[in-house]
């Protein structure tokens, strides 16, 4: 599923011309993030994180050497000593989340970070949530999840992952007729990320 971490990667299964800073990362034993995008029986597609922001890179695993798999709701209590933006505002947000009757998890820089252990968040950097949402959640509950999320001390980007796919909390909270969904297939632009064949009278 997308965002989940994995682990059991070897650099013999990058493409020959895959760039140098993505053959360290996976030497070192980092893992993987699984990402949106179709791949062969058997494969699974995954981006590959670098130091830098910009060091993404994009490749296929074998699932047969998946030796771990880490889920961001699996992240939600997981603690780190760092004296960071990112870590402050979820301490702050986890009350509110684990109230609110959805599964949530982290994903991102901070949650590749509480995984793994690779320092992978700065002092700027935002905190990147999911939020599982199999049953539809109203504009004006994205609005009230919005006002609340922007009560901590850095930015704070959510997905809604719906059955079909993931949708920016902010835009579901904004006023824009149709949203965009993004899913292994297409990004397309719809008017209910719950039922993606409703279209506009």
């Amino acid at each position: 599923m997308a965002h989940d971490l994995l682990w059991g990667m070897t650099p013999e299964q990058l493409p020959a011309d895959a760039p140098a800073w993505a053959v360290e990362s996976i030497r070192v034993g980092q893992p993987v993030v699984v990402r949106r995008g179709l791949s062969a029986a058997g494969q699974v597609a995954v981006g590959v994180r670098g130091r830098m922001r910009e060091q993404r890179y994009a490749a296929s695993m074998a699932l047969e050497s998946v030796s771990r798999r880490v889920q961001p709701e699996q992240l939600c209590h997981v603690d780190i000593d760092r004296d960071l933006p990112a870590v402050r505002a979820l301490k702050q947000l986890r009350p509110m989340l684990d109230d609110c009757g959805w599964t949530w998890g982290v994903s991102g820089s901070a949650g590749f970070e509480l995984a793994s252990g690779f320092q992978a968040l700065h002092e700027g950097s935002d905190l990147d949530l999911i939020l599982r949402a199999p049953q539809p959640i109203t504009r004006v509950q994205a609005q009230a999840l919005v006002t609340r999320l922007d009560t901590v001390v850095c930015a704070v980007d959510m997905q809604l992952q719906t059955p079909f796919g993931a949708v920016a909390l902010r835009e579901w909270a904004g006023s824009s007729h149709r949203v965009l969904l993004k899913n292994a297939c297409e990004a397309c632009l719809v008017l209910d990320p719950w039922n993606p064949q409703e279209q506009a009278a």
